[in-house]
């Protein structure tokens, strides 16, 4: 008979304990690069070499002189001077917060702790290495169109700056009235080109307005409510967000991390704020014995097909199984619509770089068409 799952009650790891947030250290010099490009080979390297058999002081001795990263191999070196010292591995990792984050730390304290630490990397690499396939995906189909956006804009401001002046001059012997969009145009070029100081400034001071109310709390929420909101994109964003709290959150539950810990850390895996703070408010539901699925019912961004597969996993004990095929299935559908976004804007780009070059152009070569009735004017 199925039994239901009660969180609250969930054993966890032996001596296993909540992640402690780790001191706030100096910042290491190109963190982001290596936890995007090194870390996920460096665990799978480290579970290999501890399944093996291999202490981990000498598995870390080997993976610092294979590094080619400096700063890494520094680190690398760091954290083995401190297990020498008689720090555990995961103390040692916490004194880089920026490199091995909360759920790195705790999912590799409980494999230490429930002795099986080698399983745990191995599961840790596998999930890293799968955030990094979905962050590769969605960077490459975004790519294309940013470039091409970039470039246009960059066309568009030259011939304003360079080449609608010259056209102007020419048409000033004639001493007629332009035709309305090439008289326009002119006049767009015009103070583009007298104001063109101001306006970047007021663009700089904008954008960095912009900057410091994002790294706010209530700016960095409002942004990622916005973005969750907006057309095609949004659904995206989202389903992003759901793949990657289904993966986190089975991963942390296979590892043995205790549930509000794990509910913690995943609300931060998410990568979006809106979604974030509704899997961390979860915890209060959870901790007073009722479904995670019954909390996340609420928010209309976690749709109803997670919740019935996730209350299905729930009451047949087989929660990580289930967050496991979720995170597939969101996968899968960012996949998808990767694909259809990328067949769908190469035409639209292809049609909004003839309207605004041929545009220009148009409008520019507009009174030579009317030649006739300027030189008779």
């Amino acid at each position: 008979m199925a039994t239901t799952v009660n969180y609250a009650r969930q054993p966890a790891a032996v001596g296993a304990r909540p992640a402690a947030v780790a001191p706030k250290k100096k910042k290491t010099p190109g963190a982001k690069k290596i936890v995007l490009k090194e870390l996920p080979a460096f665990t799978r390297q480290m579970a290999a070499m501890i399944d093996s058999g291999m202490p981990i002081v000498q598995t870390l001795e080997a993976q610092e002189v294979q590094s080619t990263n400096k700063v890494f191999k520094d680190v690398i070196r760091t954290v083995r001077t401190q297990i020498e010292g008689g720090a555990s591995l995961t103390e040692a990792l916490q004194k880089f917060p920026d490199i091995f984050s909360e759920l790195y730390v705790g999912m590799l304290r409980a494999g230490e702790l429930g002795g099986m630490l080698a399983d745990t990397a191995a599961r840790l690499a596998a999930y890293l290495e799968a955030q990094a396939r979905l962050r590769r995906k969605v960077i490459s189909a975004m790519m294309y169109p940013c470039i091409v956006t970039a470039v246009a804009l960059l066309l568009t401001t030259g011939m304003i700056i360079w080449i609608v002046p010259a056209f102007a001059s020419i048409y000033e012997d004639f001493d007629a009235a332009l035709p309305g969009p090439t008289q326009f145009l002119v006049n767009v070029s015009d103070f583009v080109r007298a104001y063109a100081p101001y306006v970047v400034g007021a663009l700089v001071v904008v954008f960095v307005m912009i900057g410091r109310f994002k790294k706010t709390e209530k700016g960095a929420f409002f942004f990622d409510g916005l973005v969750l909101r907006l057309p095609v994109f949004g659904g995206l964003i989202n389903k992003v967000a759901l793949s990657r709290f289904a993966s986190t959150f089975a991963q942390m539950t296979r590892s043995g991390v205790p549930i509000l810990t794990s509910l913690e850390i995943t609300a931060v895996a998410t990568g979006n704020r809106v979604l974030g703070k509704t899997v961390a408010n979860a915890a209060d539901t959870v901790e007073r014995g009722e479904p995670l699925s019954t909390a996340l019912l609420k928010d209309p961004h976690f749709p109803p097909m997670l919740i019935q597969m996730l209350s299905a996993g729930e009451s047949t004990g087989k929660v990580d199984e289930m967050l496991q095929k979720i995170s597939e299935f969101y996968e899968d559908e960012v996949d998808a619509t990767l694909s259809g976004l990328t067949s769908l804007i190469e035409p639209l780009l292809i049609v909004f770089l003839g309207l605004l070059i041929g545009g220009i152009v148009l409008c520019m070569f507009m009174p030579i068409f009317k030649m006739h009735e300027i030189v008779n004017f």
